[in-house]
């Protein structure tokens, strides 16, 4: 069986080869793209979001007869990439973006120079992924009860990462300590990549981390995992319990990863991409190689994805005011 990391190398690897000699899109007249596309990324290469990116690039490029490129723009939680979508005025740019950027900044940062609802048009939700709680393997816990107990006894001396504040690994650990009353100090990073490195090394203790990014370090006794946010266990780590039946409940949530458009783009343009994004997660390759790498393909359309992000705005946005969490650097 393939594991996840290969998936991703093998995803990633269709993602880069070169597009189909066919323009079917302007073979039907359709004149956009009239030049190369850029797909900002706002995180690094190898995170989740590229790895979607790249995902539905090589099949836009094959569809509209354009190289669709994806460009890395990590910092600030994702919000400089995404802020680069939002007031792009080339008509030739997209973006690959994941929960903070696009539901909680505008609660995290007062002066965020976009507004998500405004400044960008949603064109789908490509893939949401379970969560897992996982802790450095010296760490003397084996499941949630003991990781709160343990937490408990030491308050203000362990630390957790994640790639953001905002993030959902970082609400869905501010969730967890609000509900069992913990002290754990936060530490954010560009991308989940160095995050990992850290926890594999010692340098954090703890940290939610979408289970494409970590099952091949809990695979390998690098990493510990305690229990998944998603409502169900998932097939790729049967034997780890949900929160809720760690002793949890009403926690479930998921890490997503969303395209969108600056909101000028014509909202024909956006309905053709939010098409052609369902159609390319949709090959049996690529839909097979993100669901092995931990991913559930979602590809919605643009009204339902826009749906979507109010109500994660409303749900986390609400819990970052009433704790009065801050942005960190």
């Amino acid at each position: 069986m393939q594991s996840p990391r290969r998936a991703l190398f093998a995803l990633a690897a269709a993602a880069a080869a070169p597009a189909s000699a066919l323009p079917p899109a302007r073979a039907q007249g359709v004149a956009w793209p009239e030049r190369p596309v850029r797909i900002i990324v706002p995180f690094p290469p190898g995170s989740t979001p590229d790895t979607a990116g790249r995902a539905v690039a090589n099949h836009f490029a094959s569809v509209f007869g354009q190289p669709f490129v994806v460009e890395n723009r990590p910092g600030a939680g994702g919000t400089i990439g995404t802020d680069a979508v939002a007031k792009a005025a080339d008509g030739h740019t997209l973006g690959v973006s994941i929960n903070a950027p696009l539901s909680t900044a505008k609660a995290l940062y007062p002066n965020l120079p976009y507004d998500p609802s405004k400044d960008l048009a949603p064109v789908s939700l490509l893939v949401r992924g379970a969560q897992m709680l996982v802790t450095h393997p010296g760490l003397p816990v084996s499941d949630l009860p003991g990781f709160i107990a343990h937490a408990k006894a030491n308050p203000g001396k362990l630390s957790y990462g994640s790639v953001g504040s905002g993030s959902g690994a970082h609400l869905a650990m501010v969730d967890l300590l609000a509900r069992a009353g913990l002290d754990i100090l936060h530490v954010p990073y560009r991308g989940f990549p160095q995050a990992t490195l850290d926890l594999v090394a010692g340098r954090i203790e703890a940290m939610f981390v979408i289970s494409a990014g970590i099952l091949p370090q809990v695979q390998s006794g690098q990493a510990r995992a305690l229990a998944v946010t998603a409502e169900a266990r998932i097939p790729q780590a049967p034997a780890v319990p949900t929160l809720a039946e760690a002793g949890l409940p009403d926690a479930a949530s998921y890490a997503w990863i969303g395209l969108v458009a600056p909101a000028t783009m014509p909202p024909a343009q956006v309905a053709r991409l939010s098409e052609e994004a369902k159609r390319g997660l949709g090959e049996p390759g690529t839909r097979a190689a993100l669901e092995r790498a931990g991913f559930e393909v979602v590809a919605n359309g643009p009204d339902e994805f826009a749906r979507f992000i109010a109500a994660e705005t409303d749900r986390w946005g609400g819990l970052i005011t009433r704790l009065g969490i801050k942005a960190e650097a």
